[in-house]
């Protein structure tokens, strides 16, 4: 059998559209674009060109776009330049965050003294926005960091609502939205929100590369130093081929998005009812298996499988030639349970197999078919 990817919110395949441009540009442009000579500014030239065209698609102004290495690092630009710069001094989050946001918050609290509130998390995944509204009554300086969409669970949150609240009471608004640039829409001249990440293997493009969106006027300062790049907001030499690439990418994704959300919800949702058919028992983590409320890019579900056997579940998957999660990518060799899951299961799912499938338009019917399959093997094997 043909390995079946199915991790596609770890990392996505490279378009070969995207690796076309990158490579055009590693041949032909390698002029630093600080340089003031002929091959300097034809590298800037490419550069503002792409900045420009990826402000386009969330209805920014080209000024507003940052060039990082990827979400982590714009993450950490925005929450430690907040604190340090903006005099930060009261964050709100979730403990249901990526790690870039939620480690990088507990670092704030040590090095800074800083307050750290946690909005309370339903027992679906979704966050409590009575309780959020609650927190931002405080009378500290504050920054709300929530992410547009959980990587593990694939709930949606209404940022809307939130930018709303947040600009209703003062507050600042920083979202990870690495998981839903290029998969949605987002309007920052509609939706009031100060700071957006993203990062371009999220969405066929290639690694290393990313944006933060820094609304004007922020006052956010550089986490890196050394040069003025980026608008003095983030110091060394730009990779123009990687931005390139993103700006490629992310082009494609709106181009094709209405066809692509189309083709990779009907896998989705064939996903779920062969699932349902096949194991009986199996559950779907948070709102997964909500066609409106959750991502049409992801499923975690929980397997009807004694504790006993959990550990070797996914190394059994593995064996068989399917790539998927444990939880999310970033903690599946960590051995550690999933932080995300333990906020919303009982004792005894958690202690049960739970393995995120993650979909592009590179899958199909039929390898969703063999999944289930394994799947089905798997269960009732371990069940005799």
């Amino acid at each position: 059998m043909n390995p079946i990817y199915l991790d596609s919110a770890a990392t996505t395949k490279i378009r070969e559209e995207v690796v076309l441009k990158m490579s055009e540009v590693l041949e032909s442009n390698y002029g630093n674009a600080s340089s003031t000579h002929g091959f300097g500014r034809s590298s800037k030239s490419i550069i503002e060109n792409c900045r420009k065209r990826i402000a386009s698609h969330i209805n920014a102004s080209p000024s507003e776009i940052i060039f990082t290495s990827g979400g982590t690092e714009a993450d950490n630009l925005v929450l430690r330049s907040a604190v340090k710069d903006l005099n930060i001094n009261h964050i709100i989050t979730s403990k249901i965050e990526h790690h870039a946001v939620l480690h990088t918050v507990e670092q704030l609290e040590k090095d800074y003294s800083i307050k750290v509130s946690y909005v309370n998390i339903l027992d679906n995944g979704f966050i409590d926005y009575t309780h959020l509204e609650k927190l931002l009554k405080s009378s500290s300086k504050t920054l709300v960091s929530l992410m547009h969409i959980n990587n593990e669970i694939g709930n949606i949150l209404d940022i809307q609502k939130v930018a709303i609240l947040c600009k209703d009471n003062n507050a600042l608004f920083h979202s990870d939205t690495v998981q839903s640039l290029g998969h949605y829409h987002i309007d920052v001249k509609k939706t009031p929100i100060d700071f957006l990440v993203a990062s371009a293997h999220k969405f066929h493009g290639p690694k290393g590369v990313g944006f933060t969106f820094i609304r004007k006027n922020s006052g956010l300062k550089s986490l890196i130093t050394g040069g003025t790049q980026e608008r003095g907001i983030r110091a060394g030499t730009e990779s123009i081929h990687d931005i390139v690439g993103l700006d490629e990418a992310l082009n494609l994704s709106y181009q094709n998005l209405e066809k692509d959300n189309s083709y990779i919800m009907d896998l989705k949702s064939y996903f779920i009812s062969q699932l349902d058919i096949n194991i009986p028992g199996v559950k779907f983590n948070g709102a997964c298996s909500d066609f409106i409320n959750s991502t049409y890019t992801l499923v975690n579900i929980c397997l009807p499988v004694s504790s006993t056997s959990a550990p070797m579940f996914l190394f059994q998957l593995d064996l068989k030639g399917i790539a998927c999660s444990k939880g999310s990518a970033c903690q599946s060799g960590s051995g550690k349970g999933s932080h995300v899951l333990s906020e919303i299961l009982n004792d005894n799912d958690m202690n049960k197999p739970s393995i995120r499938f993650s979909f592009s338009v590179y899958n199909t019917k039929k390898e969703l078919d063999s999944v289930v399959s394994i799947l089905k093997d798997l269960v009732n094997n371990t069940i005799s």
